[in-house]
């Protein structure tokens, strides 16, 4: 049988170590929360190396259905990260999609922050 143990008060509200204060900020806070979703940093990673792709490519590279990455890039388009054109091949409609200068830069942006974040929980466990 377990013993269970009671936690003393001091240990149970002990604050925790600076490191760990330190990543969460930086976990917490500058985070592009409409990028961070997989589908949306996904479609801004696809943009980034392309000078447009169409619905279709986008479809498949991420691996979704229409309705789910329709909605995802609409928010990106309206968040400006990216422009949408529409138009027709023969009587089929073609949709197109390009990174815009601000969505290039907010991109950016995220992976700077992802990179400070892996650096600082690298020294968090190399300190251990």
């Amino acid at each position: 049988m377990a013993v269970k143990r009671k936690l003393s008060k001091a240990a149970a509200v002990s604050a925790p170590p600076k490191a760990v204060v330190s990543a969460t900020k930086i976990a917490l806070e500058g985070v592009d929360k409409l990028i961070h979703e997989p589908v949306r940093l996904g479609a801004l990673c696809a943009l980034a190396g392309v000078e447009r792709l169409s619905f279709v490519e986008l479809k498949r590279l991420l691996s979704t259905t229409d309705g789910n990455l329709s909605v995802h890039l609409r928010r990106l388009e309206e968040a400006a990260y990216l422009t949408c054109e529409k138009s027709f091949r023969g009587r089929l409609p073609h949709t197109t999609y390009c990174l815009t200068d601000a969505g290039r830069a907010a991109l950016e942006a995220y992976v700077n922050h992802m990179e400070a974040l892996v650096r600082h929980a690298n020294r968090v466990f190399k300190a251990r």
